[in-house]
């Protein structure tokens, strides 16, 4: 959580970090920031006391963060991707189409598209009726466990959530990989080796956080969550929610130079 916020302070405070990459970076970093803030207190306070109980609303509170915060990440890696690819595969084209009004429009449109598909799920989830067993196989309250409690018709929001979630990741996942098999295959006409390893370097943090995120994903929400799948199902649901935003700030922090300049920067104006 610390590392994301340090990359949103020198995002905002770093006049060279002023570009479309790292206003992108910084609204992923403060995503995940909230992404962590909505389940890795609660996790930690139960494992610290013991007290594994939840009401109610504050279950169906903690389920929409997470779906919402979850959501427009898929969003917001699919805009970095195509930020990548139009750097990468129109060079020339870059600094007029990606300029600070289409940014902030991207940026925006990725919180308000999950922010209205979201509310309409949640507020289906909350009209459910919850009065037989009361215990959720799951460290947090993700949708299809607490759907699973219900006592009422899950039909309808069951066909919603489905609708709604082939929107919210399927698209954004399509985008994401057409801008990386253009951006591969543009990296891969470059003659010299140098010239390679320079511009893959400017999309290789992206490309690995992505391959964390949706590989994780496809794992828990794709394989069946029964019998002896149910274990490696709660690890990997540990990885993408816990574990992998812990991670990414690191992985930018090592792999981008400009980064890490950025920091250096900051170290020797506090020190001053």
């Amino acid at each position: 959580m610390t590392a994301n916020i340090l990359i949103v302070v020198l995002v905002v405070a770093d006049q060279h970090l002023h570009t479309p990459m790292y206003f992108f970076l910084g609204n992923l970093s403060c995503l995940e920031t909230c992404y962590t803030s909505t389940i890795l207190p609660r996790l930690l306070a139960s494992l610290l006391t013991g007290v594994n109980t939840i009401s109610v609303s504050q279950c169906i509170t903690q389920l929409y963060c997470f779906a919402l915060l979850l959501t427009t990440e898929c969003y917001l890696l699919a805009v970095m991707s195509f930020d990548r690819y139009l750097a990468i595969c129109k060079p020339l084209h870059y600094v007029t189409r990606m300029n600070g009004r289409f940014c902030i429009q991207l940026a925006d449109g990725s919180w308000i598209s999950s922010f209205m598909l979201l509310t309409i799920v949640i507020s289906l989830v909350s009209e459910l009726a919850f009065c037989g067993p009361n215990e959720i196989d799951h460290f947090f309250c993700d949708l299809t466990p607490v759907i699973k409690l219900s006592c009422s018709n899950t039909s309808l929001v069951t066909l919603v959530t489905l609708i709604f979630s082939s929107i919210d990741t399927l698209p954004p996942f399509v985008l994401t990989l057409i801008s990386y098999v253009y951006i591969i295959s543009s990296i891969l006409r470059i003659p010299s080796t140098t010239g390679r390893q320079k511009t893959f370097s400017t999309c290789s943090s992206h490309l690995i956080v992505v391959t964390i995120f949706y590989g994780t994903l496809m794992i828990v929400y794709m394989l069946p969550n029964t019998g002896a799948l149910r274990a490696p199902n709660k690890v990997f649901s540990v990885l993408y929610t816990v574990l992998t935003p812990l991670i990414n700030p690191l992985i930018y922090r090592l792999r981008n130079k400009e980064v890490m300049e950025a920091l250096r920067r900051a170290l020797q104006k506090c020190r001053i």
